[in-house]
C-alpha cells in the first residue's frame, strides 16, 4: 500500500495538560504532516521534511486545517439514537418514557442493524472515530453494533445491556442469560479486528445482586475485557440504589461487593460521589466518563473534573447519546467547558482536545492505539475546519496562536467544522 501523507496544522500531545503547564503538553506544527503506512502512523514532523524523506507518498494537502486525532467518545448508548432530544424528563421518567420502549424495538436484527449504522456514520461525520456503547439485551443488537463498526473499520467498544428488574416486560434478562448471552458474545467478538468487548450491568437499580454478581465472575474470568456501567447520576436514583441495597457504605459499594470494581472498569456520569467512592476510584486506578450534554440536558448535576484530575482518576469524555443532547464531541467539549466555568474551573483548549482524544483512549485501556496523533497509533484521524462558519471565521481570523483560532471552533462548532475524516488511514 503506498504511503500517505497528510499536510497541515497539526495538534499531538506528549503528556496530560493537567499535569502541569497544558501548552507544554501539546505538540503545535502551524505547517506539518502526518505520514501514514499500513493504517498506523509512521512519522510526525513538518510538511517540508516530511515531502523530502518521503517523496513517493501520496500527499493531501489541508491547507489551514487542523489535523488531529480522531475523537473518542467513551460512554454513549446506540439504541438510544432514534430518539435523541426527547423532551423533558428526569433520569427515572425519562428511561420509562423514551428510553425502555425504543430499546424493545431492537429485537429485531434488521430495526437494530439500520440504527447501528446510522449512529457510526453520524459519528463519523461529527469527526468520532471510536465509540463506546452499550447495546440492549438482546444479544443481536450487539452483532449489528460491531458488525457495522467491522464494516467501516473503526474500534469501538460495547456490550449486551444487562438487566433483570425494574424493566418492562420484553426488556429484561436473568442473571443466567446475562451470564450466558454475555460470555458467548464476548467470546465471539472480544479482541476481533478492532473490536473491544464490555461487560454492561446497565447500573444497580435494573440488576439484582445476583445478576451483578454473576457478571462479576464473568469478569473475573476474562479480566481483560472492560467492564462498563452507571454510578451516581442524579440524587434520586442514589436515594433508589440505597432503598435496595440498605447494607451497602454507598452506591459504588454495591459493585464492588459483586467484584465489579477495577481498573478495567467505566463507571459513567459519577457526579455525586462520596469521599470513599472517590478513594476506592483512585485506589484500583478506574475510570470515570464525563457526559456533559446528558448531564445538563437531563437535570443531572455538575462534574468535577477539576477535583478527580487532581485525584489522579482516569477521567473520559462522552456524548451520553440519547440522553446527551448531540453526537458532536466538539458540543460535548463546549459542555465540559461551560460545566467546569460554573465550578470555578476555567479548562484550557488543550485540556479539551486532549479529553475528547488522549483522555477518553486512557480511560479504555487503548492508550498509543487510538485517539493519538503520535507514532505507532492506528491513523483514526480528524481534520478541522477552523473557519466554518461565518461566526467561527471572523472570530478565529484575529486569533494570536492557535489555541485562540481552535477555541471558537470547540464551543461554537459542529458536523460543518469536520473537514474530513480518516479510519485507519482511509478516508471516510
Amino acid at each position: 500500500m503506498t504511503d500517505q501523507l497528510l499536510l497541515g496544522q497539526t495538534l499531538r500531545f506528549s503528556s496530560d495538560p493537567f499535569s502541569g503547564d497544558p501548552e507544554a503538553a501539546a505538540h503545535i506544527s502551524a505547517r506539518g504532516g502526518v505520514l501514514v503506512r499500513n493504517g498506523r502512523i509512521a512519522a510526525v514532523g513538518e510538511a517540508d521534511n516530511l515531502r523530502r524523506d518521503n517523496p513517493i507518498a501520496t500527499v493531501t494537502d489541508h491547507g489551514d486545517h487542523l489535523i488531529t486525532a480522531g475523537f473518542v467518545d467513551g460512554h454513549m448508548h446506540y439504541p438510544q439514537t432514534a430518539m435523541i432530544a426527547s423532551w423533558g424528563k428526569r433520569l427515572i421518567d425519562w428511561l420509562n418514557t423514551y428510553t425502555f420502549p425504543e430499546e424493545m424495538k431492537f429485537a429485531n436484527r434488521a430495526y437494530a442493524d439500520e440504527i447501528a449504522g446510522r449512529t457510526l456514520d453520524l459519528a463519523l461525520a461529527n469527526g468520532t472515530t471510536t465509540l463506546t456503547s452499550f447495546c440492549t439485551i438482546h444479544p443481536g443488537s450487539v452483532d449489528a453494533y460491531f458488525e457495522a463498526a467491522n464494516a467501516r473499520g473503526m474500534a469501538v467498544v460495547g456490550g449486551k445491556t444487562c438487566m433483570d428488574r425494574n424493566a418492562p416486560d420484553g426488556l429484561r434478562d436473568t442473571a443466567k442469560s446475562a451470564y450466558d448471552d454475555s460470555k458467548a458474545l464476548l467470546e465471539k467478538w472480544h479482541g476481533k479486528d478492532r473490536i473491544t468487548y464490555a461487560i454492561t450491568p446497565r447500573f444497580t437499580p435494573t440488576s439484582s445482586r445476583e445478576q451483578l454478581h454473576v457478571l462479576g465472575a464473568l469478569w473475573a474470568e476474562h479480566p481483560d475485557c472492560l467492564m462498563q456501567t452507571h454510578l451516581s447520576e442524579q440524587i434520586d436514583e442514589i436515594a433508589w440504589v440505597r432503598d435496595l441495597h440498605p447494607q451497602a457504605r454507598d452506591y459504588l459499594d454495591t459493585y464492588e461487593a459483586a467484584d465489579l470494581l477495577g481498573e478495567r472498569g467505566l463507571y459513567g456520569h459519577s457526579i455525586y460521589l462520596e469521599p470513599r467512592e472517590i478513594d476506592r476510584l483512585a485506589e484500583v486506578n478506574a475510570a470515570v466518563v464525563h457526559c456533559p450534554t446528558s448531564n445538563t440536558f437531563i437535570g443531572s448535576g455538575l462534574f468535577d473534573m477539576a477535583g478527580l484530575k487532581a485525584r489522579g482518576i482516569r477521567t473520559g469524555l462522552a456524548t451520553d447519546t440519547g440522553g446527551g443532547s448531540s453526537f458532536s464531541m466538539l458540543r460535548t467539549m463546549a459542555a465540559t467547558y461551560e460545566i467546569a466555568q460554573l465550578r470555578g474551573t476555567a479548562l484550557h483548549p488543550a485540556q479539551l482536545m486532549w479529553l475528547a482524544t488522549e483522555g477518553s483512549a486512557s480511560a479504555l485501556h487503548m492508550s498509543g492505539q487510538i485517539g493519538s496523533l503520535n507514532v505507532g497509533a492506528m491513523a483514526d484521524i480528524a481534520v478541522l475546519n477552523l473557519a466554518s462558519t461565518p461566526a467561527i471565521a471572523q472570530r478565529s481570523a484575529h486569533a494570536n496562536s492557535l489555541w485562540e483560532a481552535l477555541f471558537p471552533t470547540i464551543m461554537m462548532g459542529d458536523d460543518r467544522a469536520i473537514a474530513a475524516v480518516y479510519v485507519a488511514g482511509k478516508a471516510v
